[in-house]
Order: C-alpha cells, then structure tokens, then sequence
C-alpha cells in the first residue's frame, strides 16, 4: 500500500519513465491493476500504464471498459487529468469491433454528465461523442430514434447501473444534448446544434479542445470585436424623446 500522493507521483511517470526501460513490463500488471481498480485519480493515472501493456505486451483484462465505465462520473469534467483521460478514453473507444451497446453507454454517460459540466468541457466532449456516433453507426439511432424524447414517457436509462449492458443506453435518446442547444454560451449551443445535421465522415480533431481552459474561453470573449447594435429607430425629441410629447414643444436638448 503506497500513500495517495506518492501513488500518483509514481503513476504520472510510470509509462514514459519506467515500462520503456524495463525488461519485463509485465512484472508491473499487478501493481497497476490495483492502482486502477483504487478509484478516482489514480485509477484515473494508471490508464497510461494499462493501455502500453494491453497494446504491447497482450494483457488481457475482461473488465476494463466496465471500470472505465465506472470512472465516468461528475468530477471527470473538473479534475486535473481530464484531458489524460479523455485522450486516453478516445484510443480505447476507436476500436470498430466493440459492441454498440457498450459505445451506447459510453455515450449517454458523457451526455447526462454533461449537463453539469463548465463550458470548456462541453466543447471538448460534444465532438468526442460526434467522433464515436461516426465510429459506431449502429449509435445513432439515440439521435434519430423515431419516438425520440417527446413521445418518451421516461427516459429507460439506468443510470446508477455499473454494468453497460444492462444501463439499457440503447433504448433512449440523447435529449441531454439537445437541451445543450439552449446553453446560456452560444458556443456550446452551436457545438451541440451539430447532432440536428447529417454528420460529415471526418472525425473531429479534439487534440487542441482537451486541455481548453475557462481563462481560454473568457479570453476569446473579451477580445471579440464588438458590434455596433441600434437602439433607437427614433431620433431623440425632446426630454422624453416622444414624437408628440408636450415637452418636445417647449424643450430641447440643445
């Protein structure tokens, strides 16, 4: 057992630092393991170690995308290693072979969670889920299910379920984003608003929005050029500016 700090020293480094120099990266699987099966941050940190030993090294581990799964909770938009773990996330999701149920999960996961998640996240995670509705075609009928979120008394998603299979994903429907549609920042709106078109084939590029900060975002806002809005269609007359008022007869602004 290691302290939590000295854990995630140990982790941050592990897959660049240490399994490259290492004879048999294998010796590690247990620790790592472990270190996944913790919770929180550092299961968060060992994902880097376990995806060089399921790439390279041929570690088989049935409940992986369960755990991962697990991991999706709301702190995942707030934490420190958000974009680690979504850079991560997004290699494990690529593979075609993995069944829809399971993507479904994912999906509607990242969309329930998104709901209280700050703006810079939202810009990161509606292209990721754009990115595996065109990885996994079979997942898009959560966005165009003929009975969509009006006809649907109640949203059959479970999601207090640790298992994807039985969330029961695949019979909902992504109303969490189309409620995204009316975010108070039109960025998100308009990101979100991308799911009421055909999507194009072309992935998006999420590299340059996993680590997008709110300093970021605000930034861009204040630098914006401001427009020049009308809002008078009436030339002033007058105190009141009223074109018949007593007042314009007897007094002006000049």
């Amino acid at each position: 057992q290691l302290p939590t700090g000295l854990y995630k020293k140990v982790l941050v480094i592990l897959h660049d630092s240490v399994l490259p120099y290492m004879n048999e990266p294998t010796l590690m699987i247990d620790f790592l393991t472990v270190a996944y099966g913790i919770g929180g941050a550092i299961s968060l940190l060992a994902l880097n170690g376990l995806f060089i030993l399921i790439h390279q090294h041929n570690l088989e581990y049935p409940d992986f995308y369960k755990k991962l799964y697990s991991l999706l909770d709301p702190s995942i938009y707030h934490v420190k290693y958000r974009a680690r773990f979504f850079h991560l996330a997004d290699l494990f999701l690529s593979s075609s072979h993995l069944p829809a149920y399971l993507v479904a999960a994912f999906i509607k996961r990242l969309s329930r969670l998104a709901l209280t998640a700050p703006p810079e996240a939202l810009l990161m995670v509606i292209p990721f889920i754009c990115n595996l509705f065109r990885r996994h075609p079979a997942c898009r009928v959560l966005v165009h299910r003929p009975n969509g979120p009006e006809d649907m008394s109640e949203d059959p998603y479970i999601m207090e379920e640790e298992r994807p299979s039985e969330s029961r994903a695949l019979e909902s429907s992504l109303w969490e984003i189309q409620s995204l549609q009316n975010h108070y920042h039109p960025d998100v709106a308009k990101a979100a608003a991308i799911l009421n078109q055909s999507l194009s084939e072309i992935e998006d590029d999420i590299s340059g929005l996993l680590e997008l900060s709110a300093y970021e975002l605000f930034d861009k806002e204040v630098k914006k050029k401001a427009i020049d809005v009308p809002l008078e269609f009436e030339q002033v007359r007058g105190l009141f500016g009223k074109k018949n008022d007593i007042f314009a007869e007897h007094f002006t602004l000049d």
